[in-house]
């Protein structure tokens, strides 16, 4: 049986043997090892791209290049997985909001596997065992005592087994590790149109990496904005052929209501993340191959202008 926190803790022993070479600070404290990205640390792209494989629990790959965007350049992330549901939606994927007191950050990785009371996990036929727990923090601040011992109820396991990741947004590896999510973000939309885990058969991607912003809220709304009108996602499934033209038009961001403003713009109408639409989080344009009867659907385009907008281009 795969243990997806087991493959996790491989793919970051590199930072754990030699830290300083990814910009990275490992310490232990009340019993994890704390591996902070970005928050005291440079961190970096490489250590981007180090807590992106690590957050997909070994089982993706990714690279980084450059890419054209209307008249800029910029880096970008590719990212590609052939095990979807447990790289991706099992580890990947945000889904655990850890608040306790006044500490809040969101939670990615292989430990939420662990944990296992999502919603998605009752469409992800995988039963994670394992002495190690591995976790991602979004977060520009180390989770206090209290915090560090709730996880360590909620996963199960031993002082010495948790492992926690950290980078915030405002920083190299934070912008590298969100865009990281496109293909992420588009399985997880298709599910929530109706496509079944078990039919989405690889997937892969890019997105540009947003420029640092040290201002949190647009750094969020740059590193948003990276996927929604920057990210481009290929997806292969094995699906009714039917079924496939009926939902393509759904899945990027351009089928949102709230599509057309950047996040930002956004957050200062609605003052509340969870009020935007949700179906906008995708990413600009997705294609899809249907191995069923053959055939391949596009929708949605990449929108130049906005990222330009979003992160106040000058010439």
């Amino acid at each position: 049986m795969v243990s997806l926190n087991d493959s996790a803790l491989e793919a970051i022993r590199p930072a754990l043997e030699n830290p300083g070479l990814f910009g990275v600070r490992v310490e232990t404290f009340h019993g994890a090892t704390m591996l902070d990205f970005g928050i005291a640390t440079p961190g970096g792209y490489t250590a981007g791209l180090l807590f992106s494989n690590t957050c997909m629990a070994g089982m993706g790959q990714t690279w980084i290049g450059s890419a054209d965007y209307g008249a800029m350049a910029l880096p970008t992330i590719h990212v590609a997985s052939g095990a979807p549901s447990l790289a991706l939606m099992a580890s990947q994927y945000a889904g655990w909001a850890i608040s306790k007191g006044k500490y809040f950050a969101m939670g990615s990785g292989p430990a939420r596997a662990l944990k296992g009371d999502e919603e998605i996990f009752k469409h992800i036929p995988h039963k994670e065992i394992s002495q190690t727990a591995v976790l991602c923090l979004e977060t520009s601040k180390t989770p206090p005592k209290e915090v560090i011992e709730y996880i360590f109820a909620k996963t199960g396991v031993a002082p010495g087994g948790l492992y926690i990741l950290m980078a915030p947004t405002s920083s190299v590896t934070g912008s590298t590790q969100i865009s990281a999510r496109v293909v992420e973000t588009t399985i997880h939309k298709m599910h929530t149109v109706g496509f079944e885990l078990k039919d989405i058969i690889a997937g892969c991607g890019s997105a540009p990496i947003a420029p640092v912003s040290p201002d949190g809220m647009e750094a969020i709304g740059r590193t948003n904005d990276c996927v929604l009108y920057g990210g481009s996602a290929h997806i292969t499934v094995d699906c009714q052929p039917e079924f496939l033209q009926e939902k393509i038009g759904q899945i990027p961001a351009c089928a949102s209501k709230d599509y057309g403003r950047t996040f930002k713009e956004l957050f200062a109408q609605y003052g509340d993340f969870y009020k935007i639409d949700p179906l906008l989080f995708s990413p600009a344009r997705v294609s899809v191959a249907n191995i069923r009867d053959g055939s391949f659907h596009t929708a949605g385009k990449i929108g130049a202008d906005m990222l330009a907008r979003s992160f106040g281009a000058r010439q």
